[in-house]
């Protein structure tokens, strides 16, 4: 029969102990800097521009009425030029970020 988890990790800690290794550092050890900011963020938009074309595709699926319906219903709502501004920018800002620090990095 194997062993289970809990058995496995106290052996590992057993041994560890006995030879007295020093642990690996913990993250919280290291001072923020750029290029680790720069990553963050790299993957966050990522994942956000995935998680966004996934339910804009879902959303085209399963929606009943065809996307120029649902552009005429936003026209409608007459939103002024500061939100429509805003909404722009949190739309092109994932996809630009994403774009060029992709750009950088395989330069």
């Amino acid at each position: 029969m194997g062993t289970t988890a809990k058995e496995e990790m106290s052996r590992f800690w057993e041994k560890n102990t006995k030879s007295n290794r020093p642990l690996s550092p913990h993250v919280s050890i290291y001072k923020w800097s750029l290029p680790m900011a720069m990553s963050i963020t790299h993957r966050g938009t990522g994942v956000a521009l995935s998680l966004g074309v996934s339910l804009f595709g879902l959303a085209a699926l399963v929606l009943p009425q065809p996307f120029p319906h649902y552009l005429a219903l936003l026209k409608s709502l007459s939103l002024g030029p500061a939100l429509i501004c805003s909404a722009k920018f949190a739309l092109a800002f994932p996809f630009s970020y994403h774009a060029w620090n992709g750009i950088r990095h395989l330069v």
